[in-house]
């Protein structure tokens, strides 16, 4: 029998991790902060962080569990992992993206696509999206292709109007 959550998102941060897990925490609904580690006297040769900063914080958006780790500037995020935020409505589009693009990079918006402060990259997207992108519904998607921020609305009348 499959294990629920068997796979859970890490994210490195160089040292925002818990900013970022309450930042998250505070836009989802059903969100919260499940556990904090903080790095101790062991290992820091390696680790190079002063005893009792915080190393890890573990989180839950809607039930997905997450881990952000404070883990130095070797790494940052880029467009080639993100995550999608399926939205039933024109209103949880705009809150979502309203909330997600404050102080972001407003260069990194196009088709739903953000990146927020921190640089994680975000999709907020109709949940039906597949349907409004189907071969008959060429035209809402040359109309998606053209936006930043999506407009729900828009799409369901150009795909209603080409059926």
């Amino acid at each position: 029998m499959p294990t629920l959550n068997r796979i859970k998102p890490c994210l490195w941060f160089d040292d925002e991790a818990e900013d970022a897990a309450n930042y998250y925490t505070s836009i989802f609904k059903n969100s919260r902060i499940t556990g904090l580690q903080r790095y101790g006297k062991a290992g820091f040769e390696i680790h190079r962080r002063p005893e009792g900063s915080v190393m890890l914080v573990s989180f839950e958006i809607d039930g997905q569990p997450f881990d952000a780790l404070n883990g130095g500037p070797l790494f940052e995020f880029n467009e080639a992992v993100s995550f999608e935020i399926l939205c039933d409505t024109q209103e949880e589009i705009d809150y979502y993206w309203d909330k997600l693009t404050a102080g972001g990079d407003p260069t990194a918006q196009q088709c739903g696509w953000l990146k927020d402060k921190f640089g994680v990259s975000w999709q907020v997207v109709p949940r039906h999206m597949p349907d409004l992108s189907s071969p008959s519904g060429q035209r809402a998607m040359a109309a998606f292709l053209t936006m930043k921020k999506i407009d729900m609305r828009a799409l369901e009348r150009i795909a209603g109007a080409a059926a």
